[in-house]
């Protein structure tokens, strides 16, 4: 098998390195892993493009790239260039280091790269590792991720639902953060939403006068509601999510028609 990683975290991240493992594991003796990822930390640009402008790509060792660029902007680069002569198989996003449940995979780069792919017709697997009490204090924070990524995978690869059409399913991935022998299991669970949790700004003042704003977030030990993926998260189980870039409401086709 031949596996893409990326991530948004950059390419220095510790959890780029679980998943570089975990697919090395998973592609075998006879298969390749690819590393496009971004020089420097990307998160919360969701599945932006530099559109504007170049982006410069740096070829750290074989099969390993740093890109001046978004996530997106990295599959982009390695799909149409970097491994132009044969495509991945497989694309792999993360590991995150935080969860991207809930409203967080609106934002996330991680989840950004992994529809890009999807839009990209190559099958896409984004993968992040939610925080808390139990395991931040952990030697290995990425426990849970590290012990049940390649499993969690497989699954997916075995038994997922794998559309072909326009908007092709990829999948989010949320490992729960407690330690990998807490894991209660899996659970296939819809995107959450927490209530009265969404980011805000925080303004601050420099010496020399000039206010500057802070982006703010919110405590994230809230749980959604009942079988959403950040309430499972909690739980103990790492949620499995399905999902497309086709932003319509599609519950909301049919009683608008009475504006027609």
């Amino acid at each position: 098998m031949r596996i893409l990683i990326t991530n948004d975290d950059g390419i220095n991240a510790p959890g780029l390195e679980v998943l570089q493992g975990i697919a090395e594991e998973l592609a075998g003796p006879d298969g390749e892993v690819w590393t496009v990822a971004p020089a420097f930390e990307q998160s919360g640009v969701g599945h932006c493009i530099s559109y504007t402008q170049p982006m410069m790509v740096n070829q750290m060792r074989e099969r390993r790239y740093a890109v001046q660029g978004s996530p997106a902007d990295c599959v982009l680069a390695a799909l149409h260039s970097i491994m132009i002569d044969a495509r991945p198989d497989l694309v792999l996003s993360g590991v995150n280091r935080g969860n991207n449940s809930a409203e967080n995979a609106v934002y996330s780069g991680t989840v950004g790269a992994a529809m890009e792919a999807a839009l990209q017709g190559v099958p896409a697997i984004a993968l992040s590792q939610y925080y808390g009490p139990e395991n931040k204090d952990l030697d290995d924070t990425f426990e849970a991720a590290r012990h049940h990524g390649l499993s969690t995978i497989q699954r997916l690869l075995d038994k997922g639902v794998w559309a072909s059409d326009d908007y092709g399913i990829f999948y989010n991935v949320n490992f729960p953060p407690v330690p990998g022998a807490k894991v209660k299991g899996l659970r296939v669970a819809r995107q959450g939403f927490r209530r009265d949790m969404g980011f805000g700004v925080r303004p601050v003042q420099s010496p020399s006068g000039r206010q500057f704003l802070w982006v703010t977030g919110a405590p994230q030990q809230q749980p959604t509601s009942p079988g959403s993926d950040a309430s499972v998260n909690l739980e103990g189980y790492i949620s499995v999510t399905p999902m497309r870039a086709d932003l319509t409401a599609h519950d909301v086709l049919e009683p608008l028609k009475a504006i027609e």
